[in-house]
């Protein structure tokens, strides 16, 4: 079996709730969504698919879909995800 990681996101509770609720009416999850896109995104060698909306100036060429309140944690995420999970050792 393959080595497994644990990706972190953070994002809105109510997108989140959206965003389950409707995987799990497509008999999925909404991991098993984010798992299928990182493999498509390899497959394509970039997005698998158009964005329909842009808002804001990029950072990046998807920034237009982040939330800029969250980039600065989401910067330290892993560092302080690694700290905790150590700790908890």
């Amino acid at each position: 079996m393959a080595k497994q990681a644990v990706y972190q996101v953070r994002m809105d509770e109510e997108i989140k709730d959206q965003v389950e609720a409707l995987y799990r009416s497509l008999g999925t999850t909404f991991a098993e969504a984010v798992r299928i896109f990182a493999v498509q995104s390899i497959r394509e060698q970039g997005m698998p698919f158009t964005p329909s909306e842009v808002r804001g100036k990029a950072f990046g060429a998807l920034s237009a879909y982040a939330n800029p309140a969250l980039m600065s944690e989401e910067a330290a995420a892993f560092e302080k995800a690694m700290v905790e999970e150590h700790a908890n050792h």
